[in-house]
């Protein structure tokens, strides 16, 4: 019986996930330096480049076990730390509980995500979880323009 070849690990979509991982990563550094216009541009480079891994790779037959796990899971670092990092923001209109409701949402899709591949059915995200997604993004992006016109420039203080 004949298999088809694994598609390498080192591919472009993969790439593209560990530059918006690494990007994710900033954002996070950013919010409490309270850099919000270029934690801004930088969630929304992360953000707004999340389809084109997932394209690329089915486009071009590359598709990887590891994209298949790395790639929703920089999806909710993303998401979740840009949420955690706004509850530490003082005037941020994001509150511990509607952190942990994302995070705690997260956490479920991504149990049952692992238990439903684990037993060999496909579990990819559906349009619903794209649009959520996207409305979660709009609501970091919301914020941190609220942050950077209503916050008081705490960084100019020496």
């Amino acid at each position: 019986m004949n298999h088809p070849p694994s598609a390498s690990i080192y591919n472009v979509p993969n790439a593209l996930t560990t530059i918006r991982f690494a990007l994710a990563i900033a954002v996070m550094v950013l919010i409490p330096m309270a850099r919000y216009t270029s934690a801004l541009v930088v969630f929304s480079i992360a953000a707004s480049t999340d389809w084109m891994d997932g394209y690329w790779a089915r486009k071009y037959g590359q598709v990887t076990k590891l994209g298949r796990i790395f790639d929703p899971f920089v999806d909710k670092i993303i998401i979740c730390g840009s949420f955690i990092a706004l509850v530490g923001v003082a005037e941020s209109p994001v509150i511990s509980w509607m952190a942990t409701l994302v995070v705690g949402r997260e956490l479920l899709v991504t149990s049952l995500r692992g238990m439903i591949e684990g037993s060999g059915k496909d579990f990819s995200a559906s349009w619903l979880g794209k649009w959520k997604m996207v409305l979660q993004c709009a609501a970091v992006v919301a914020v941190l323009i609220h942050l950077q016109y209503e916050a008081p420039a705490t960084w100019l203080v020496v």
